[in-house]
């Protein structure tokens, strides 16, 4: 069979990949064409486009760069129609997938979407798209069946959460070892996981670094995204305490005893690392301006989401700042406090299901492919 998977970020080349090796145990005569990264290249396949060159973040960013997003949609399209894959595969990605799958579904190309657009935050008429354009939807997070279901009458298959077999798997670190090969001294190491685009990277890191001169007695050590060079970073480590890794995220979170992590798929990581951690989001002023006006969640951490209660703090634009930051830090290293996180981490990983996410996405693919 002929598989074309389209993950237009970090997270999803991260479960494209786990997908794709799924899919070569089932049908190892598999051909693979895939928008991905490095992880999904690994696997094999054919590398179609990175993720590095789509990653274009807000509203703002978006209407900036409409051009080459266009002309990105354009190249997909043609690269689909001369492959003739037996299943399109989108991960994630709304704002890119949708707008092919609407395509391939007048080309009566079978659509399938693992991890469905978070419509239960915002854009919620797009499930008349969704029922119209995809022939299945694959859930991760427990309230989206019934949000599916019950609100929608558009039937879905809740596969549990991918990242609990990307942890699952991920190799144990050895504390000692990973600190001496990355130059880390011996001091409590704290995570700073600050996203994955440069806007967003600037931001935050500008206001998680400023708490290591207050906090001497712990090492802060920035997570580098796999798809931006160490240059970027270097203006940010700044103080002998501030250090750096690239492309060790996992490793980092195993070690780590405690995080300060940008909204998005790494606060649930950090969670399911049981880390505590502190939310931080400070966007472009225009794209927040906008968002807070259409999206109604009382939380942005789907940590909090799940869990329907605030779990871990989140500071918000204006609230993301040195003096709340300090505060919450102080907070979240106080033993009591600790012992409480880490407990609503444990009900966290229950509410998710159990590992074996990416294994059942790809059965029900290759039996729908059949």
């Amino acid at each position: 069979m002929k598989y074309y998977i389209i993950a237009g970020e970090a997270s999803g080349d991260l479960h494209g990949s786990n997908l794709m090796k799924e899919l070569l145990l089932l049908d190892p005569n598999a051909s693979i064409r895939f928008w991905g990264g490095d992880l999904m290249n690994a696997v094999g396949g054919t590398l179609v486009k990175h993720y590095k060159e789509l990653a274009f973040m807000g509203f703002a960013e978006v209407l900036f760069n409409l051009k080459t997003i266009l002309k990105n949609i354009d190249f997909c399209k043609k690269d689909i129609e001369a492959f003739q894959p037996d299943a399109l595969i989108f991960i994630d990605y709304p704002g890119f997938n949708m707008r092919i799958a609407k395509w391939a579904k007048q080309k009566k190309i079978a659509t399938h979407y693992y991890i469905a657009p978070q419509i239960w935050a915002w854009k919620e008429n797009r499930i008349q798209a969704i029922k119209r354009d995809f022939d299945k939807l694959y859930v991760i997070l427990p309230f989206e069946k019934d949000f599916f279901e019950k609100k929608h009458s558009y039937p879905v298959e809740f596969v549990g959460h991918p990242l609990l077999d990307a942890i699952s798997n991920h190799p144990k670190v050895n504390e000692d070892q990973f600190k001496k090969e990355n130059q880390l001294d011996n001091r409590p190491v704290i995570a700073l996981l600050p996203g994955s685009r440069k806007q967003e990277i600037k931001k935050m890191l500008h206001e998680m670094t400023a708490l290591a001169k207050d906090f001497k007695e712990f090492q802060f050590v920035i997570a580098g995204a796999p798809s931006i060079d160490f240059d970027f970073y270097k203006d940010f480590i700044n103080l002998e305490n501030i250090k750096f890794v690239s492309n060790k995220t996992y490793d980092l979170l195993s070690i780590a005893h405690a995080a300060l992590v940008t909204s998005g798929t790494a606060t649930l990581e950090t969670a399911l690392f049981k880390v505590p951690e502190i939310v931080c989001y400070k966007g472009n002023w225009i794209s927040y301006q906008i968002a807070k006006r259409i999206i109604t969640l009382k939380y942005i951490s789907l940590v909090n989401l799940i869990m329907d209660k605030e779990v871990v703090k989140e500071l918000i634009q204006d609230d993301c700042n040195s003096k709340k930051l300090k505060e919450e830090f102080i907070k979240i290293n106080q033993p009591e406090h600790r012992s409480w996180l880490l407990k609503e981490y444990d009900v966290l990983q229950t509410k998710l299901g159990g590992i074996g996410a990416s294994k059942k996405v790809a059965q029900l693919i290759v039996e729908a492919t059949k």
